[in-house]
């Protein structure tokens, strides 16, 4: 079933004080959200964002979250359930990337750990808190993960990241089925995996053949459009899309070749990432 709109809804958005968080949170208000909660690590950020949204229609609720820490995701989400309820519509957009070395390189396994906590655990944690009720529930639902184009296509220097991301597809993706299965239809989920997004997470990556760094307002609008529809998989940009078709029926050696030539394989060397 389609959502035409949050108007009404509770929504909750991770990684919510910046970038594609903060373009959720302003479309869920646009779109008259009776709620709209905001997590973030970033304290001063995510106040400024809660500030610059009150006032504008829906109720604005704004928590410090180290979505790194199952401890921290439970304790707000008790938090939201005291204040509104519960949540209709949850985006989990909450991401960190580190690249630019090869593995054997790394030097810092905080890193491993900080990046799958976030990238991979956390979806599986914030689901998990409101999930249930929205499966009890018997109005329309909604779980928009933004994982990445990363989790379809092995990519050079960037392979914790990639490897976190993978996971987050095949756990999104699972659950849309389990709720298929159990024919709990009201409730949709849709994983969304763009190639690189401006929003300075990536600053120095490099697009490749057909393929730019994408403006975050499109990635926004796109997934928000399919997320509403109940769509399972966002792939952006339209080469990426005929990427996952072609190499998934290559010879992996093949694969390789084409990748390396078209820059796919060189696209993280002069990755920097966001400086603060």
């Amino acid at each position: 079933m389609k959502l035409n709109t949050v108007a009404g809804k509770r929504v909750l958005v991770t990684g919510a004080a910046m970038g594609l968080g903060k373009l959720f949170a302003q479309i869920a208000v646009r779109e008259g959200a009776a709620a709209v909660v905001l997590w973030d690590i970033n304290e001063a950020a995510v106040k400024d964002t809660a500030a610059e949204l009150t006032g504008l229609g829906s109720a604005i609720h704004h928590h410090v979250v180290d979505v790194a820490s199952p401890e921290a995701i439970a304790e707000a989400a008790t938090a939201v359930r005291e204040q509104i309820g519960g949540i209709d519509v949850l985006v989990n957009n909450a991401g960190i990337v580190r690249g630019n070395n090869y593995f054997w390189e790394t030097d810092d396994r905080d890193d491993i750990d900080k990046t799958v906590a976030i990238n991979s655990l956390a979806p599986m944690y914030v689901t998990l808190e409101f999930l249930p009720a929205m499966v009890a529930g018997a109005t329309e639902a909604r779980v928009l993960t933004i994982a990445s184009s990363a989790a379809l296509v092995s990519n050079p220097r960037m392979s914790v990241y990639a490897g976190s991301k993978w996971a987050a597809l095949g756990w999104s993706d699972s659950v849309r089925v389990e709720l298929l299965q159990a024919g709990h239809d009201h409730v949709k989920v849709t994983t969304v995996c763009p190639t690189y997004i401006n929003t300075g997470m990536f600053d120095g990556a490099k697009g490749f053949l057909f393929t730019s760094i994408l403006e975050p307002q499109a990635v926004v609008d796109h997934s928000w459009k399919a997320m509403k529809k109940g769509a399972p998989l966002v792939v952006l940009p339209w080469p990426s899309r005929v990427n996952r078709a072609l190499t998934n029926l290559m010879p992996i050696k093949l694969r390789d070749r084409i990748l390396e030539s078209v820059g796919v394989y060189r696209s993280m060397e002069e990755f920097t990432g966001r400086k603060h």
